[in-house]
């Protein structure tokens, strides 16, 4: 590392990548073989820049450490099949330098090698630049986004079955979606695209924030799905691959969770506009942070699954049974619509948009 000292505040996020302690331990040393061969093999730490967010005073940085070989091109991992960004070898307690603006500080990737810090910063609101030097590797440059003060809209949208067609979580459609499709193969809800630049359009400084069950291995596959397909620019918060430190499975209702109860914290000027479908448990998530936080959601979009999106979803050409996902309107304490595609969608919401409109 270069000898200037940083000196800003930065807060280091809990790991999302806890393992149960024996599935820990037993990861810990098979890792660190693999990344001796690896290192001895002339491989080096890269960094895999994700797209942050925040204020113009405290922003959230994300990326992760994974190590490359001397021949990797990333041109060349544009458009693979889905299955090839699961094959990563994470760098664990890599030492990061990070420049955001005039602001410099020293961090290190967990034990996953995922980077998810906060620094104390003065930025003017819009896209920045950030960029990652590993200690041993090439710097590269990610992007944040600086939110402006004041009141505004925002929009925490769903991915699966609402800005693209995926039918998930049904194990094999799930899998053949994931690990075998080319990303340029997806395909996407028919409208919603349209939906979000008109949102965009009518409230400029809306920020877009794209909440996932996904795995962060995916982060660059879905994030030119959406650049494809002309959905607005925006942070994706996806979740870590695997078991969690309370399973074998991770949550995808309390990674959700989690990330709205966040936003709100982090961004508390901002009123979010929460879109998602009603193939599984967006209705019933969205309904507890409008009781939670009725002061900072200003609306909540279900997109309806057709009945056989339905089936392929959950095996049942209902709604989800026990998450009302059929009447939303009935619990959060917000205004709610609900359509088949962003054009119905969008209809739904004028009148509980109207307020925002300029």
């Amino acid at each position: 590392m270069p000898e200037t000292a940083p000196a800003p505040s930065v807060t280091t996020e809990p790991s999302r990548s806890q393992r149960p302690h024996r599935a820990a331990r037993l990861e810990d040393r098979w890792r660190a073989v693999v990344s001796r061969f690896q290192k001895a093999r002339g491989w080096r730490p890269r960094v895999e820049p994700f797209t942050g967010y925040g204020s113009t005073r405290r922003v959230r940085v994300l990326g992760r450490v994974l190590l490359a070989s001397p021949a990797y091109d990333p041109a060349a991992t544009a458009d693979r099949r889905g299955w090839r960004y699961f094959f990563t070898a994470p760098a664990s307690r890599e030492e990061v330098r990070v420049h955001l603006g005039e602001t410099v500080v020293d961090v290190c990737s967990d034990r996953s090698g995922y980077l998810d810090v906060t620094v104390d910063v003065d930025l003017e609101p819009g896209w920045h630049d950030v960029t990652f030097r590993p200690s041993s590797g090439e710097l590269v440059t990610g992007r944040v986004l600086v939110v402006a003060d004041g009141r505004r809209l925002g929009v925490v949208s769903d991915i699966d079955d609402t800005t693209m067609v995926t039918a998930v979580p049904r194990p094999l459609l799930a899998a053949w979606n994931t690990f075998v499709r080319h990303s340029s193969a997806r395909v996407p809800v028919p409208g919603m695209a349209v939906l979000y630049q008109g949102i965009a359009s009518a409230n400029p400084g809306t920020p877009f924030v794209y909440v996932s069950t996904g795995a962060w291995n995916t982060a660059a596959n879905l994030r030119r799905f959406l650049q494809r397909h002309a959905y607005p620019p925006g942070p994706l918060l996806l979740t870590d691959w695997g078991p969690t430190n309370t399973g074998w499975f991770r949550s995808g209702r309390e990674h959700k969770n989690t990330s709205i109860d966040r936003l709100v914290r982090d961004l508390p000027d901002v009123d979010w506009l929460l879109i998602g479908d009603d193939g599984q448990h967006d209705p019933e998530i969205y309904t507890r942070a409008a009781r939670l936080h009725p002061d900072h959601v200003a609306a909540i979009a279900i997109r309806q699954l057709t009945p056989t999106q339905q089936v392929l979803s959950h095996g049942s050409p209902l709604p989800t049974p026990g998450d009302d996902a059929h009447r939303p309107e009935h619990e959060a304490p917000v205004p709610a619509a609900q359509g088949p595609d962003g054009a119905a969608l969008a209809r739904s919401l004028a009148a509980a948009l109207a307020s925002y409109r300029r």
